[in-house]
């Protein structure tokens, strides 16, 4: 868990370095470069956002995980790789959020690192020779229509960025109400 949990710190802490405001400024300098890190700001937020959820859902995972196989080692490795990445996705969609290619390139990261929890999640809970008699987090069925639903809207997201242009991301606001309606489940849910 100390890897994934310092990788994930790492992740989270690149994502801040693409925020800031150059030294020696005038004042109408100052204000204009205030102006041009909001992008960047809203950038690190949603991304902030994913990574801090991944690692929530990564160490949910864990929390029963006894033993681990190759299976395990290698999806673990593959999801901490592209949490890694994902501050450059970041930077791409808070520099250049007016080119499709970014939302796209942004959209495939997440869609990815999603699909490797899912994968994750799914091996632990069907292995039961890996957990023993721990009990997980929270429902698994409820978590895996989660990850699944997050999975599904930044998937949709990639072709809908090839049409629509770099206006698909307000599309991803449609997991607000999802997670929110999902989470009240979850909690009133046994596992």
């Amino acid at each position: 868990m100390a890897l994934s949990d310092g990788v994930f710190a790492i992740a989270i802490t690149l994502l801040v370095l693409d925020i800031h405001v150059p030294q020696g400024l005038d004042s109408d300098g100052f204000h204009q470069a205030l102006g041009d890190v909001v992008p960047n700001l809203g950038a690190y937020a949603i991304s902030f956002a994913v990574l801090a959820g991944f690692w929530r859902d990564h160490r949910a995972i864990f929390h029963r995980v006894r033993l681990v196989d190759a299976d395990v080692i290698g999806l673990t490795v593959l999801g901490l790789g592209l949490a890694a990445l994902l501050p450059f996705p970041t930077a791409l969609v808070s520099e250049y959020g007016d080119e499709s290619t970014s939302v796209v390139i942004y959209s495939a990261a997440v869609t990815s690192l999603g699909a490797v929890h899912l994968a994750l999640a799914a091996v632990v809970a069907r292995r039961p020779w890996l957990h023993g008699d721990a009990q997980p987090l929270r429902n698994e069925f409820l978590y895996a229509v989660d990850l699944g639903t997050m999975v599904a809207v930044f998937l949709v997201t990639i072709p809908l960025a090839l049409v629509v242009g770099p206006a698909a991301m307000w599309w991803w606001l449609v997991l607000v109400p999802i997670k929110v309606w999902l989470g009240r489940k979850g909690d009133a849910a046994p596992r």
